[in-house]
């Protein structure tokens, strides 16, 4: 076994009796790793992570430095720098633990996202849009596979949908049942690549999974047929590795990812809108009325669709709001207790 096949490509300067190990699966407070000596369990050396303030906490899919123990528990004493990841703003319930990290990683260092939907009700551009907009923040490379295609007849139309918000991004459909388009896997799935899937239940992640590593790895949930939804059948993060080298990383966290600091993505997701922002008269331009607007002009030509500017206001102030969540909550908590002191002032008098 070589960490090398696990997708490891840098150069570091190890020191004495330290191995390089990547994480497969997470657990509360251990961690499946795989290196040159073969598979373990590990925890982390807190007296390294604790009192080292810029410290890393490792996820699904990290490098990192091991001190390898043969009756036991190896231990992680550093996170190596990330290429690439999915990060998401924790819920306030969860900023209370040890770390006090505000930012929850879901899943580090892939090459390439796998952003599926469905050919049935799932089909969604805007959820697109938004998975794009992820994906680009990253810094991995997104691919759009749309699932299920024997269900409909005409595929293209819905590939020349995707075209339209994402014209240089590679698109393919894919059948699991009739095994159609999976030579397309060809490009990302080579040895020692590592791809993520993101996309809602019911797409078809599991059933893909299971074909591309040959046998039952997943299990696969039932789909409402009103909805167009599954149950959640991935429920712990794990770094799966294919019979041809590739890896995929699925985890049941990527379900939950919402906005955070998503500016270089949006900046790319949303390329066709902001060369019209930039080219504004005025550089604090709300574009509602003011003269000169390139973004109203956009849209009364027809240049700009009115969906496509108002679902990127839309994230741009999702994100905005998620950013400042926590000053937000602050300020509401404080004028609740202003509001509470003066009930019970009135009820003294």
């Amino acid at each position: 076994m070589n960490i090398i096949d696990y997708g490891f490509k840098d150069e570091v300067n190890i020191k004495e009796n330290k191995i390089i190990a990547r994480i497969i699966s997470t657990y509360k407070e251990r961690y499946r790793v795989v290196c040159d000596k073969g598979e373990t369990f590990a925890k982390l050396k807190k007296a390294d992570y604790y009192r080292n303030q810029e410290a890393i906490y490792p996820t699904i899919g990290d490098f990192v430095l091991l001190d390898w123990n043969n009756s036991g528990d190896s231990f992680i004493t550093k996170t190596l720098k990330r290429k690439t990841s999915f990060v998401r703003t924790k819920p306030m319930e969860d900023r209370k633990t040890k770390d006090g990290e505000k930012e929850q990683v879901i899943a580090a260092n892939f090459d390439y996202v796998f952003i599926m939907q469905s050919l049935n009700n799932n089909f969604n551009i805007h959820r697109l849009e938004r998975y794009l907009t992820l994906a680009w923040q990253s810094k991995a490379v997104p691919v759009i596979i749309l699932t299920k295609s024997d269900l409909i007849s005409n595929p293209i139309e819905y590939i020349d949908k995707v075209k339209k918000i994402a014209p240089d991004i590679d698109t393919f459909t894919i059948s699991s049942k009739n095994k159609e388009g999976f030579e397309n896997f060809n490009k990302y799935l080579k040895k020692g690549n590592t791809v993520v899937f993101l996309g809602s239940s019911g797409v078809g992640k599991s059933t893909l999974v299971n074909i591309l590593a040959e046998k039952e790895i997943m299990k696969t949930g039932e789909i409402r047929e009103e909805d167009s939804r599954g149950r959640h059948t991935t429920t712990s993060k794990q770094l799966i590795m294919l019979p041809n080298g590739a890896m995929i990383i699925d985890t049941p966290g990527m379900r939950e990812l919402g906005m955070w600091d998503i500016s270089d993505g949006l900046n790319i997701a949303f390329q066709d809108v902001e060369k019209f922002i930039d080219k504004c008269k005025f550089k604090d331009c709300t574009h509602t009325n003011e003269p000169g607007c390139r973004v109203l002009e956009a849209i009364k030509n027809g240049e700009l669709s009115q969906d496509r500017y108002n679902e990127y206001i839309k994230l741009k102030n999702e994100a905005r709001y998620t950013e400042n969540s926590e000053e937000y909550l602050k300020k509401k908590k404080i004028k609740f207790k202003e509001i509470s002191k003066k009930l019970k002032n009135k009820r003294r008098k």
